[in-house]
């Protein structure tokens, strides 16, 4: 149970103390520092923690169900490859955020760059402890959304900007391959829960849609890692500060793909076709990016296309289908995240304290800063695999897989030599930094007088380059066990038997060591002069880079494909588009009615109530008359399509459905109220509403809509008809009644059904209408209403008499000049309504009411105030938050859904019972009514939001109205 707990604490750390961090004052880096570094610390020891139980062979699970009938749950699973991440990056993360403390200026938003770290950090960890593969790709988008945020934390910087979204758009595509591949997965094995998936690797190599899923997986996998064809964007993204891609490229984010391949080494691995696509990516990738490498100006350039290439390395040996390469994949996974940090903490300290990364204008540091020299010197030679370093270890394995035969293939035959040639490269690119930098006369000309970092700055540096020479040194001793618990854990039964001796004797992977370690060599000498003032980029490719191959893809999708397919199909007029939706939606409606044999002639009709028909009749009139009236009398449009708005109020009322009459009512209220406040924006549509009405087109069209309407109407009617007459022994109404009250606690049908049987469904609805509701304000926020753009003159007219007859208020401060109710009444209304809303929540869950209903009827209390008195009357009276209650009614309706977890019941499942009160009896207090509540407070919320945002627009444009009125007065 411990464990369990330190499972979800680790997962749950992070992103509490991201909100934190947002929050809190800033205090120099200091407050920040202390509460990042305290939550990575916390992290690290609840993993250790775990190191007992996972040693022993076990598994440590965390579950929590989440949607059962789909495969959804909240499942987080440990075992030693999942422990050696997770130690990975709470451990790498801790050194960063120290080291951050001294390199991050107080001048920055420090708060921020800790929110965005913890998060990271966060999403990371989420990734390599998710036990759903559902939950796997949530976790891994959420990697590529907080690396964009840390990517363009300097958003002030073009670069940083173009590096974000570049990265972005890769991963997120990647992103968006990799669900289709683990949904198409799912399918096969039956179940998203990673233990059945890592037992069924037989059953998915032998699947038809085997080739399908490896493609979509590696798509995620492959531009996570920056493997080719996808690796441009991993140096573009060298804009974002130094901890970042410290962290980045040793234990998150890019690692995140090859951790990926070889969680699922035992699921897809050892086929043809894994061979080839993994293998050729991670064969060009390790010898393009070492050799890209080597023709880097700057240190950070240099160092991100390293990485490139050492995780080319690591894919090379996954796709070798070998158990042994399988080993030695993950023993480098390791030795590189501490190598890769450190050297990463070195260019940071270079930069720091002379003021540029630029290799041609560095050289001679290590007279003055000596310690940060030679740390640098120990893991770039590390970093070449030179020997008694970890480095060397895990190459020399790299070595003996590549040179055994695999698969009689020209990709199996050219291994070794890839592998000796890359690994050359790779020593050239080594003693270039170590040259070029340390070595030579005393630089000039620089920003700053290099001088060494404080010690705490250096520290994690040291840690990190320690690890470096004691793995070296003494292997078996130091990594040997940890590493075998992750092995196990991946490979199981299949784990070979290995060595990590320093000394194996004289064999071929020694041979091909002391190859690369002189080719390498060689060839940098060879290019010193050259290298020296060279322009940026490998002389044969300086031409292709990956920033311009990337826009020129994005400017042909996004402008000349978007714009022929917007020119085909786009227009700015908001009638042709929901003209195209309404379209589509009905062909799309059409293709299960045909095939589920839907049959018109079952239609039976017993007779029409007359009084039913003329309501319908009324209704009808109402709509077509609306449609009319709109081209000409909009205000007359709104009347008459809130009389057909009215006539089904009724008809819900008539057919016994007095919920769904009470909501529609309302709703025709709030949306009437909204359409009246944007009327006033919108301009005259036709300078001649005889020459409209005369044109034979304009009538084709108006034919047209109605036909569509009546289409889509119809079929509206049709489905729903063919819903409710369905077949099913017991109807679904029959089954709601019958399980309402005995299941949901709540005699009120439809309240039950949102809040209990549908609260998942309900709880994405709310969602997505906070998310239109800040849309909107954030779209009105921006929006200045122009003022030879605003109403009709008449309209300038009556608004100027009203200010003139009214001259204590300021000037179109209100909208309600123009309603025909008298603004005192509606502002008596306001306590009224009230008590309503209140009322109608108490009630709904037994009775017509609800938490929907009741924050319509609540947002329309404040919206007509606004109506009634203005926006300065309002709010100096009213304090109205509605992004607090937004962000109540999410946390209320989450927090309920989590609460059942602690009883061990699903995401949202609810508990009805009575309470006992004093002089009131047994009261029904059911969990729903807690959902419920959430429910509304958040429509309250989005609603205000809206429509608060649209009486400030409507109150700019009055004001723009009477001061453009004004003007030609006074020209005049």
């Amino acid at each position: 149970m411990a464990n369990e707990t330190s499972l979800v604490l680790m997962i749950v750390l992070p992103f509490v103390g991201s909100v934190f961090a947002a929050v809190i004052p800033s205090n120099t880096r200091n407050r920040e520092f202390w509460l990042a570094g305290s939550v990575a610390l916390a992290v690290l020891l609840l993993a250790s923690a775990c190191y007992p139980a996972i040693s022993a062979g076990s598994v440590v699970r965390a579950h929590f169900e989440w949607v059962p009938s789909l495969g959804l749950d909240f499942t987080l699973r440990m075992d030693g490859f999942a422990w050696l991440f997770s130690m990975l990056i709470s451990a790498i993360g801790f050194l960063v955020v120290l080291y951050a403390r001294y390199y991050m200026s107080p001048d920055d938003p420090v708060p921020r760059f800790y929110s965005y770290f913890l998060s990271f950090m966060g999403a990371m960890l989420g990734v390599v402890l998710a036990g759903n593969l559902i939950l796997l790709v949530i976790f891994w988008e959420l990697t590529s959304i907080f690396s964009f945020l840390l990517v363009g934390y300097w958003h002030q910087n073009a670069n940083a900007r173009d590096g974000a979204r570049m990265a972005l758009t890769v991963t997120g595509i990647g992103g968006l391959s990799l669900l289709a591949g683990v949904l198409i997965l799912g399918q096969v094995v039956g179940s998203y829960d990673l233990d059945r998936v890592l037992d069924s690797g037989n059953l998915v190599r032998t699947s038809d849609l085997y080739v399908p899923i490896l493609v979509l997986v590696l798509g995620g996998a492959l531009t996570k890692s920056a493997q080719f064809p996808f690796h441009f964007w991993l140096p573009n993204a060298m804009a974002a500060p130094t901890p970042v891609s410290a962290f980045l490229h040793s234990a998150t984010m890019v690692k995140a793909g090859v951790f990926l391949m070889a969680r699922l080494w035992p699921v897809l691995a050892g086929t043809e076709e894994w061979f080839w696509i993994v293998g050729l990516a991670g064969m060009m990738s390790f010898v393009l990016g070492a050799y890209f490498a080597i023709f880097q100006q700057d240190i950070k350039g240099l160092l991100a296309y390293s990485t490139i290439s050492h995780l080319g390395l690591i894919t090379m040996l996954l796709s070798l289908g070998s158990p042994l390469g399988a080993v030695a994949a993950i023993f480098h996974m390791m030795n590189h995240a501490t190598f890769k940090a450190s050297l990463f903490m070195a260019a940071g300290i270079i930069d720091h304290e002379s003021g540029t990364r630029d290799i041609r204008r560095l050289s001679g540091l290590f007279r003055f800063m000596p310690i940060t020299a030679t740390l640098a010197m120990v893991a770039s030679a590390a970093m070449a695999g030179v020997p008694l370093l970890n480095g060397f270890i895990s190459k020399e394995m790299f070595f003996a897989e590549a040179a055994a035969t695999h698969q009689v293939s020209i990709l199996d035959t050219a291994a070794p030599y890839a592998a000796v040639l890359g690994s050359a490269f790779a020593v050239a690119y080594s003693i270039r930094f170590i040259h070029g930098v340390f070595f030579g006369p005393p630089p000039h000309d620089l920003p700053r007088t290099p001088h060494e970092a404080p010690f705490l700055m250096r520290f994690p540096m040291q840690l990190l380059v320690l690890a470096c020479l004691v793995v070296g040194i003494v292997p078996g001793l130091t990594i040997g066990p940890f590493l075998h618990v992750a092995v196990a854990s991946v490979l199981g039964s299949s784990t070979p038997e290995y060595s990590l001796a320093v000394w194996h004797g004289f064999t071929l992977p020694l041979a091909m060591s002391f190859a690369a370690l002189a080719g390498g060599a060689a060839l940098f000498f060879a290019l010193k002069n050259y290298l020296a003032h060279c322009a940026e980029g490998p002389p044969v490719f300086r031409n292709i880079r990956g920033q311009w191959i990337f826009d020129q893809a994005m400017v042909t999708v996004s402008w000349r494909w978007a714009r022929s397919l917007e020119a085909l199909l786009g227009t700015r007029r908001l009638q042709p588009q929901l003209r195209l939706l309404v379209g589509v939606a009905f062909l799309a409606a059409l293709l299960p009615l045909y095939r589920a044999g839907f049959d018109p002639g079952r239609f039976s009709f017993s007779g029409v109530d007359p009084a039913f028909a003329a309501l319908w009749a009324i209704g009808i009139v109402c709509a077509v008359t609306a449609a009319w009236q709109a081209k000409f009398h909009r205000l007359a449009a709104l009347i008459l399509m809130s009389g057909a708005g009215l006539a089904t109020c009724i008809t819900f009322a008539w057919l016994s459905a007095p919920d769904l009459a009470l909501t529609q009512l309302l709703v025709e209220v709030v949306t009437t109220v909204l359409i009246l406040l944007g009327l006033r924006w919108l301009p005259k549509r036709f300078a001649d509403p005889s020459l409209e009405r005369s044109t034979l087109g304009a009538r084709l069209r108006r034919y047209r809509d109605l036909a569509l309407a009546v289409g889509a109407g119809g079929g509206m009617t049709l489905l729903a008809y063919a819903v409710m007459m369905g077949d099913a022994p017991e109807g679904i109404a029959a089954y709601f009644l019958k399980n309402a009250y005995a299941e949901g606690g709540g005699k009120n049908v439809v309240n039950v059904i949102l809040v209990d049987f549908r609260g998942f469904d309900t709880f994405g609805e709310i969602t997505v209408l906070a998310i239109v509701a800040l849309t909107v304000f954030a779209l009105l926020r921006r929006f200045r209403p122009a003022p030879d753009s605003v109403g009709s003159p008449e309209q300038q007219r009556i608004q100027a008499a009203n200010d003139e007859a009214r001259p204590d208020r300021n000037p179109g401060d209100t909208v309600g000049d123009y309603l025909l109710v008298p603004a005192v009444i509606m502002q008596w209304l306001f306590p009224v309504i009230i008590v309503l809303a209140v009322y109608l929540f108490l009630r709904g869950h037994d009775l017509p009411g609800g938490g929907f209903a009741a924050g319509v009827a609540m947002a329309a209390a404040f919206i007509l105030q606004y109506l009634a008195a203005g926006t300065a009357w309002v709010e100096a009276r009213l304090r109205v938050l509605p992004v607090r209650w937004m962000g109540l009614g999410l946390l209320t309706a989450a927090g309920t859904g989590a609460g059942s977890w602690l009883v061990g019941y699903p995401f949202l499942t609810s508990h009805s019972q009575y309470v006992d009160l004093p002089l009131i009896g047994a009261v029904p207090a059911p969990t729903g009514a807690l959902f419920d509540l959430g429910v509304f407070l958040l429509v309250i919320g989005a609603t205000v939001l809206m429509l608060v945002a649209i009486a400030h627009q409507s109150v700019r444009r009055l004001r723009a109205s009477k001061t453009a009125a004004a003007a030609e007065q006074e020209a005049a």
